[in-house]
């Protein structure tokens, strides 16, 4: 066992010891009479039960930091997401204990559902699927912000009586009970959850091929802009009056401003938006922590809030585009198809067998279609005959490559890569023109040069791996089609480019075939 797994089973203990120290003060609590309670000598230990479960929040919120900060690196991710996890079974078990929470079977009976079903489709999903089912995730975490947000507006609008005037009297008395910061937390939160969770829901169904890439209409951006006014105003009022048909009207207005956000959004911007819909969710969630008063809430949201803004920036940013430019512009939608001259050039697989055993660098280039075709094993047995003949291998990765943040990261890892293969654009960039062979699977846009050259192009501005600069390009690729940007690639065209056409898996068990022909078979 290393330091590392030792340090976390022996927090892992800590916690599990304190949480049924927690747990027993809780049943005690609500199973025994006071009288019996003070017989027993409880009574003392009850009064620490708030301390216990705010300690439990702190080192769920430790564990929760040092999950994330062990995410940043591919090396130390999967301990990551343990760490995290723990954070997130210590803090949910001791919100059990706190004062005045009920339906202990309920609560139980839908956290084992969503145990189960989490499990279920975990183990289940394909490495193809995960873009959809990150999308799905990202709108559960919206749609609970939002139904904490529904459930306290309607449990205050359960208060007023029929009559105006009584209403107004009653309004006023909620107002001295309740702060109005956690009511207008309250509205904020519901409503950056339900766009969060339609949102991410338009998102998955694109991403699942069961919407069409883009949904465009005249004047659509205008309104939205009202659809987004009329939200706002149905929230002040359903702040203003608690009154429940307006309190209805606010949450479907919501809901279908994010619909209307996602729908216009193409493709070639969908890991942005994933990212985008992430950083809402969490502060969706943070907002119903302090409504709720759990500290848990507000630190995992803040924490989830924060690294999704800074990974929609940075993502942004990779594409040279305002995060403004993702919700408000067509980009990364299907454009006019580019005329461009010349020819594509087939190759076979011999061919290209020959090419890359007697080259000195190679640099593999993947994209969505590697996960379609489900080639990434095959890719890395590929790569490992050739470093076997000391060609020197690396793999291109451009920062929205796929369907999500990091998509081609968890295919390579999947595949048992070495992280410190996988290089990323602004690293690669340079090597390109002393690279003999780059070896493109699955990858269009981000490889397209008219991003540097079409002014009138839809990705115009976005940076690109600049695989056209090197000696000798060869593109596995299916067909003649273009890419989720809908345009047509400049360097399937290129002079020192060829194509060979087929199934990405089989293309590569192909070459590994040849490369071991010329190995004499071993």
């Amino acid at each position: 066992m290393n330091e590392n797994a030792r340090a976390f089973a022996a927090i892992a203990a800590a916690a599990v010891v304190g949480l049924a120290l927690v747990a027993g003060l809780s049943f005690l609590g609500y199973v025994l009479p006071s009288g019996q309670l003070s017989f027993y000598g409880a009574r003392v230990l009850m009064d620490l039960l708030p301390i216990l479960v705010k300690s439990s929040y702190l080192v769920a919120a430790t564990l929760f930091l040092l999950g994330l900060q062990r995410m940043a690196s591919p090396v130390t991710a999967r301990s990551g997401i343990r760490w995290a996890g723990a954070g997130m079974v210590i803090a949910t078990v001791a919100t059990f204990a706190l004062p005045g929470v009920h339906n202990f079977g309920l609560i139980a009976l839908a956290l084992l559902i969503g145990t189960v079903l989490a499990w279920v489709s975990g183990k289940k999903v394909a490495i193809t699927d995960m873009p959809q089912m990150v999308a799905l995730y990202n709108g559960m975490g919206g749609g609970s912000a939002a139904a904490i947000g529904a459930v306290e507006l309607l449990r205050l609008s359960a208060r007023m009586p029929a009559d105006p005037l009584q209403a107004q009297i009653e309004r006023g008395v909620i107002a001295m009970q309740t702060p109005s910061v956690s009511l207008v937390l309250a509205v904020i939160g519901a409503a950056i959850g339900a766009i969060s969770l339609s949102g991410s829901v338009i998102a998955w169904a694109k991403l699942d091929g069961r919407l069409d890439r883009r949904v465009v209409f005249p004047g659509q951006q205008v309104f939205n802009a009202i659809v987004a006014l009329a939200m706002v105003a149905l929230g002040i009022a359903a702040f203003m009056t608690l009154n429940v048909p307006i309190i209805i009207a606010f949450f479907v207005v919501a809901l279908a401003l994010g619909v209307l956000m996602t729908l216009p959004i193409g493709g070639a911007d969908m890991p942005v938006v994933i990212s985008l819909y992430n950083a809402f969710t969490g502060l969706a969630v943070a907002f119903e922590g302090y409504v709720l008063g759990n500290e848990a809430l507000i630190i995992a949201g803040t924490m989830v809030g924060a690294a999704g803004m800074l990974l929609t920036r940075l993502m942004a940013k990779a594409m040279n585009r305002p995060i403004s430019g993702v919700l408000f512009s067509n980009f990364g939608g299907g454009g006019e198809a580019q005329e461009i001259s010349g020819t594509q050039k087939p190759i076979e697989a011999g061919d290209v067998a020959a090419m890359m055993a007697f080259a000195e660098r190679v640099v593999i280039v993947p994209g969505y279609g590697l996960a379609v075709a489900q080639a990434q094993h095959k890719i890395w047995e590929l790569t490992q005959k050739l470093m076997e003949r000391g060609v020197k291998v690396k793999f291109a990765i451009h920062p929205v490559a796929g369907r999500m943040p990091g998509h081609m990261n968890v295919l390579l890892a999947e595949a048992g890569v070495p992280y410190d293969l996988i290089v990323d654009m602004d690293d690669i960039n340079p090597e390109f023109a002393n690279t003999d062979v780059s070896l493109v699977i699955g990858a269009n846009d981000v490889v397209n040069p008219v991003a540097k050259t079409d002014p009138a192009s839809p990705i115009y501005g976005m940076p690109i791996l600049d695989v056209i600069n090197s000696k000798n390009t060869i593109v596995i690729k299916r067909g003649k089609g273009t890419g989720f940007a809908g345009i047509e690639n400049a360097l399937f065209y290129a002079d020192n480019t060829r194509m060979l056409y087929g199934d990405g898996a089989e293309m590569a068990s192909a070459l590994v075939s040849e490369l071991k022909g010329l190995d004499g078979g071993h």
